[in-house]
């Protein structure tokens, strides 16, 4: 079924292939954290030369961020598959901020246009004070009852069933979904959640479980958690992870370059963020926090995994720092507990999934979509470098 085989890691003799996205930046990029110094305009142009840079160099697809300090993410993501050929978008969808029917007819929309290119990101929310500027008051428990109840109504739509459907926070009576998605039964379906809650959800719902990037004992503990879960729904629910990555050809520059990353930060701009943060109710927010507690000193967690990144952005704030062979090595590890996709981003955006993408993917597992042989610069007017690679 197309919609199995969508996110399916693909195995050879006994290899594991994985899944590898990129992100488009749709909140914004540049060379430093915390400054307009370096800043890029994010804008059409912008999101267009990062989505067709991971097109072209094989990325499985690429991440849309979602909340107000995001554009809207199926909007941009619409707008960018007209732009690429193979290239697959998460998207998200926002349970108490969107309707199951009206989220289901984008979805199969978007899916049959985009010819069999969408996923799904189930985002529940962990900010109540922005979920309270877009309407949304109910608690952190009870957003993940509702997620429960929303995909409920909307995988049953996507099937092709008719639904009636009454819950404590949903009621849809004989809903229809009259054209179908390209994939079966729908886009599957990335879901992230720390708390019980939010396993509990993830586990009857989840095609991927997505966590952010703790260090690899706390990521397995998570692992073995939802498996749990899911056994008990007698499903099974494959595992990805959003990380950073900063690769360069030597381990020293490599820390350098997370150096300058945020060699603009002041101790008050530090703090506001924190501060900022602080409001979520978010499980995994508050397990990011957790790894650095907004101490600059001492930023490396785990070996070659730096939380510098989360002491001023929220969501993901943590990074794999290093030359290509020692962050492949931690791919590896992150692999052998269970996780399949990876989802990866970079500061700029467009120059570090060509960094990543040459330096790195020869490295791992992955196939990438497209075949590419790197011939570079003409030798002299007269010859191409004998040995080639390919990416």
């Amino acid at each position: 079924m197309a919609g199995e085989t969508a996110i399916k890691v693909i195995k050879s003799k006994g290899e594991i292939f994985l899944d590898i996205l990129w992100f488009i930046p749709t909140h914004g990029d540049g060379r430093y954290l915390g400054t307009d110094t370096g800043g890029r305009a994010a804008d059409h142009t912008y999101f267009q030369q990062v989505a067709q840079a991971a097109d072209r160099l094989g990325y499985t697809g690429v991440l849309l961020p979602t909340g107000r300090s995001c554009e809207d993410p199926w909007i941009t993501a619409a707008a960018l598959a007209s732009v690429t050929k193979n290239l697959k978008f998460l998207v998200a969808v926002r349970p108490g901020l969107m309707q199951p029917s009206v989220a289901a007819r984008m979805a199969s929309t978007f899916d049959r246009l985009a010819e069999g290119r969408l996923l799904i990101n189930v985002v529940a929310g962990g900010d109540p004070y922005e979920l309270a500027g877009d309407g949304l008051f109910i608690s952190h428990d009870e957003r993940y009852e509702a997620t429960n109840e929303f995909l409920d109504i909307w995988r049953s739509l996507l099937k092709g069933e008719t639904v009636s459907y009454s819950g404590k926070h949903l009621k849809t009576e004989n809903g229809r979904l009259l054209f179908p998605p390209a994939q079966h039964p729908h886009p599957p379906i990335y879901f992230g959640g720390s708390s019980k809650a939010g396993q509990e959800t993830a586990a009857k719902h989840a095609d991927v479980y997505l966590t952010w990037g703790e260090p690899p004992h706390l990521v397995k503990e998570k692992i073995q958690s939802v498996k749990r879960q899911a056994e008990k729904e007698g499903r099974n629910v494959r595992f990805g992870i959003r990380l950073h990555v900063i690769v360069r050809e030597t381990e020293q520059e490599a820390w350098q370059a997370a150096n300058r990353l945020i060699s603009h930060l002041d101790d008050e701009t530090i703090a506001a963020a924190q501060n900022a943060m602080k409001r979520t109710d978010s499980s995994g927010q508050k397990r990011m926090v957790q790894l650095h507690q907004g101490n600059r000193t001492n930023l490396e967690i785990s070996p070659n995994l730096w939380a510098g990144i989360g002491l001023v952005r929220g969501g993901a704030g943590t990074a794999l720092v290093g030359d290509p062979e020692t962050v492949a090595c931690r791919i590896k590890e992150y692999a052998d507990l269970g996780i399949e996709s990876f989802i990866f981003s970079g500061y700029p955006h467009l120059e570090e999934a060509y960094h990543f993408a040459e330096k790195v993917f020869p490295l791992l597992p992955f196939r990438p979509k497209l075949q590419r042989k790197a011939s570079g610069e003409v030798i002299g007017n007269d010859h191409f470098r004998q040995k080639e690679k390919t990416i």
